[in-house]
């Protein structure tokens, strides 16, 4: 199927300009052109300064060193950010840590992760897990499954994303093939942020208005 006309205008002169005929094979990519993979340093390294990049994106850290602290955790979230009602992802390793349990004693409303999307956007928290984190870029990588709805990171005001050690990866090509095969996977760094033509920054008009990022030890 031959090419629109001006289309291959344009890839004519680029050949030109490049002294290339339309049948030359690709030249190999320079050696210069590649970056070697990021080595990561040790643990806590990492986790310092995975917290570090998103306490500079305007998120709220926290490192819980035992399940026993994270009742407390929960309770200064209620309060500091005024939770009435939330949603929790309902996979293994939540519901090992009791956050809805939590949550119920200290009078939340719990909402199904599975609610359709005007119920989920009425909480005011969702709380999921990470499957994977970045710590050069402080960026979380939630996979989307039927026991990890998406929704629950994107619809409440404020996001808690809770996650374990073994989450840490050293850079995208790790993240890349752990997620090759999903549907659907959702970058986060950071609140949602966007500015309209003059650059006027508003928070939270796309995704949650607050981000807190929760270290289990």
């Amino acid at each position: 199927m031959s090419l629109n006309p001006a289309r291959e205008e344009i890839l004519g002169k680029v050949r030109m300009a490049l002294m290339r005929r339309i049948d030359a094979p690709v030249p190999p990519i320079p050696a210069s052109a590649r970056v070697a993979p990021r080595v990561a340093g040790d643990v806590n390294s990492e986790i310092e300064m995975l917290l570090s990049e998103i306490g500079k994106l305007s998120g709220n850290t926290r490192r819980v060193a035992h399940k026993q602290d994270l009742k407390a955790a929960l309770q200064d979230l209620v309060k500091t950010e005024g939770i009435k009602k939330a949603t929790v992802w309902k996979t293994p390793d939540l519901q090992e840590l009791g956050v809805a349990d939590v949550l119920r004693s200290l009078r939340v409303d719990m909402v199904s992760p599975h609610a359709d999307k005007y119920r989920l956007a009425e909480c005011d928290l969702g709380v999921t897990g990470v499957d994977a984190a970045l710590p050069e870029t402080g960026t979380l990588i939630l996979r989307s499954s039927p026991e990890r709805p998406r929704m629950v990171s994107l619809l409440p005001r404020v996001h808690l994303a809770i996650m374990r050690l073994s989450a840490l990866r050293a850079d995208l090509h790790q993240v890349f093939a752990d997620v090759k095969d999903d549907g659907y996977s959702i970058f986060i760094t950071g609140p949602s942020r966007t500015s309209d033509i003059e650059l006027t920054l508003t928070i939270g008009v796309h995704g949650p208005k607050s981000l807190h990022v929760w270290v289990m030890d």
